[in-house]
């Protein structure tokens, strides 16, 4: 919810505006709304500002950065859309993640790799072993994130509007792989979900599956589903 800011001062577009114990400034850019992810965040989003419950904020959300799909995007209260024929929903099928699905942080743009819930699941094809999602008319790439050094067990991923240059992704059955040339894994279909409080955050895991997995992280493996819409 907008509301007047700390000091005057403007949060940006897609910066956080609110959540409980935030002191940073509460007020959004002129045409955008401080939208309510859960109790300890909200977030700049473009649209106007909503007073109602859980199921508006999230077809809020949607509608606002799904450009010409918006019409077809359901809310909480009745599931995700449905799937277009030839392309997947990509899901974790292992708890602490079971039926989260793989979707932009922020809908439909390019910002990070995340898992959420079913009802904001996007959609994927793998082409040319790019990982393409459908974003409201256009698509955004998987770009992964090049090692740091040497030492590091995992890799970044986000959504971006050009291609990855890194490596190829491939569905093996319904398993997503992710394959490079100029990276050294020991398992290609092994991924790891780090929260950052409540946000899902997907990354490339460079180890063994199940294996002195990162503190804080969670061994997942990312498997399409193609079934009419997604489910919890």
């Amino acid at each position: 919810l907008s509301v007047c800011g700390v000091n005057g001062q403007t949060a940006p577009q897609y910066g956080q505006c609110g959540g409980q114990g935030w002191t940073g400034p509460t007020t959004c850019p002129a045409n955008w709304a401080c939208t309510v992810s859960n109790d300890w965040y909200s977030q700049c989003l473009p649209g106007s500002a909503t007073t109602t419950g859980p199921t508006t904020t999230i077809s809020t959300t949607k509608t606002s950065t799904g450009g010409s799909t918006a019409s077809s995007t359901s809310t909480a209260s009745s599931g995700s859309a449905t799937l277009v024929p030839g392309w997947s929903f990509v899901r974790a099928v292992e708890d602490p993640n079971f039926h989260k699905y793989l979707q932009s942080q922020v809908l439909g743009t390019a910002s990070p790799a995340v898992l959420g819930d079913y009802t904001q699941a996007a959609q994927f094809q793998v082409v040319n072993g790019q990982l393409v999602q459908s974003a409201g008319g256009s698509q955004l790439y998987a770009v992964v994130e090049p090692p740091a050094n040497s030492t590091a067990v995992k890799l970044g991923m986000h959504w971006a509007t050009t291609p990855d240059t890194l490596g190829t992704f491939v569905f093996s059955g319904d398993s997503l792989e992710w394959s490079s040339p100029s990276v050294k894994r020991q398992q290609n279909n092994a991924w790891l979900v780090c929260p950052t409080g409540s946000v899902l955050n997907v990354f490339i895991n460079l180890g063994a599956y199940d294996y002195m997995t990162p503190p804080g992280c969670a061994d997942q493996t990312l498997n399409a589903y193609t079934g009419t819409t997604a489910v919890p």
